[in-house]
């Protein structure tokens, strides 16, 4: 999202995949492109059979395709795996000759059973979760075959704790600001609400799955001191966020800084749970989306809150001594009287931490369908949340003007 300088964090999907694949008696190693040596070093190396690329985010399609292409350049026998949310919500831009298979759903269970189907001799449109080229052999095939879809979702239990030892970059990379080394944590993996502009409620039904109480203290024990939770909406359900804090302290398992993501309602509702979380970290942030400064804004969001919520939930943090960050999703439909708004409602919060992103029809939402015949920048790498897709209402100049005034 244009962060890249000041907000690093570790491979926590691809080091889950390393360690079912682990426990299912394959070899793995995780690298990090971004501080590794040179692809052709390490297919060199290691001499894979198989080539996972993650894609986490839709402004990572290039590049990953990029990684696949120069993979298949190197060995054109070997067989190429791209997962990540991106791909999964939307793997059409993946299909491509380079890419062998993409991975639709938990990479937990899905990557394993491909490897296993490999063993055993079998046919890859019979490994759940899994679109793969019909003829994996002729890269002139476009034909790509679709397994059966899992009966559940994976068990956030079934898989052992992330396998951080696969890991072959520096933990001294991962950083959010001035935080250095940041580990990341997830206690919780999709979410029940139907933001809009969000896909990941869409791609998991708006089901919500939680780990065990024991394997998030035991996971939380084994990382450094400053945390990040991965969790796209963290401290819920309430019961359960709070019987967390209380083993993580009866454990003794404190931090000196932990970051969090959560909704303004949730915390305005539930001011017990801050208090419970206040002494499990020296220092402990929240990330809010509050997104827009009105109400009609909201609910044209589907964010199902409102502007009454953001007040109390900034108070409540604010009684507890929580850090806050909260971030605004300026629509390009608005008129110069809702950018004005917009500053008086930041003003009236008298935040210190706030960021802008411009509303960015992301593939896998509602809103891509809506938007898709009126964007005009078809290059993926611009969905970084502060470019412009389409012409926005005030016309480009103007929009951009007062983006600028907003962030100054």
């Amino acid at each position: 999202f244009g962060l890249g300088p000041f907000f690093r964090i570790e491979p926590l999907g691809a080091e889950y995949v390393a360690a079912a694949l682990e426990a299912a008696g394959h070899d793995a190693a995780v690298y990090d492109m971004r501080f590794s040596p040179r692809l052709e070093r390490l297919i060199a190396r290691h001499r894979p059979h198989v080539v996972g690329i993650a894609g986490a985010h839709t402004l990572d399609t290039n590049e990953v395709l990029a990684v696949a292409r120069r993979v298949k350049a190197l060995d054109p026998e070997l067989f190429t795996l791209v997962g990540g949310h991106s791909a999964a919500v939307c793997p059409e831009p993946f299909l491509d000759p380079a890419v062998d298979a993409v991975c639709l759903e938990d990479g937990e269970r899905a990557v394993p059973a491909l490897l296993n189907a490999f063993n055993d001799g079998e046919r890859l449109d019979n490994v759940p979760g899994l679109l793969a080229r019909a003829d994996r052999r002729d890269r002139s095939c476009r034909t790509y075959t679709r397994g059966p879809s899992s009966a559940e979702r994976v068990g956030l239990d079934e898989v052992p704790l992330p396998a951080r030892h696969s890991l072959k970059s520096s933990y001294r990379h991962y950083l959010c600001v001035q935080r250095k080394p940041v580990y990341l944590v997830e206690t919780a993996r999709g979410c029940p609400y139907r933001c809009r502009f969000c896909s990941v409620w869409q791609h998991v039904d708006r089901s919500y799955r939680c780990r065990s109480i024991d394997w998030v203290c035991r996971d939380m024990a084994s990382v450094g001191k400053n945390v990040f939770v991965a969790d796209d909406l963290f401290w819920y359900p309430a019961g359960r966020s709070l019987e967390l804090a209380r083993e993580l302290l009866r454990r003794g398992i404190r931090k000196e800084w932990i970051l969090v993501q959560s909704r303004t309602d949730l915390v305005a509702r539930h001011p017990e749970l801050l208090e419970a979380w206040r002494p499990v970290a020296r220092q402990l942030d929240i990330f809010f989306g509050f997104e827009a400064p009105t109400d009609t804004g909201l609910q044209d969001l589907a964010k199902d809150s409102g502007t009454e919520d953001i007040r109390c939930a900034v108070e409540q943090c604010r009684r507890f001594g929580y850090g806050i960050t909260g971030n605004f999703i300026v629509d390009p439909e608005w008129g110069v009287e809702v950018f004005e708004r917009l500053w008086e409602f930041t003003a009236e919060l008298g935040l210190d931490h706030v960021g802008f992103t411009i509303l960015t029809p992301l593939p896998g939402t509602a809103l891509f369908g809506e938007m898709k015949d009126r964007i005009r920048d078809p290059d993926w790498s611009h969905y970084d949340m502060h470019h412009i897709l389409w012409e926005p209402k005030l016309g480009r100049d103007r929009f951009f003007a007062l983006f600028a005034e907003t962030w100054r």
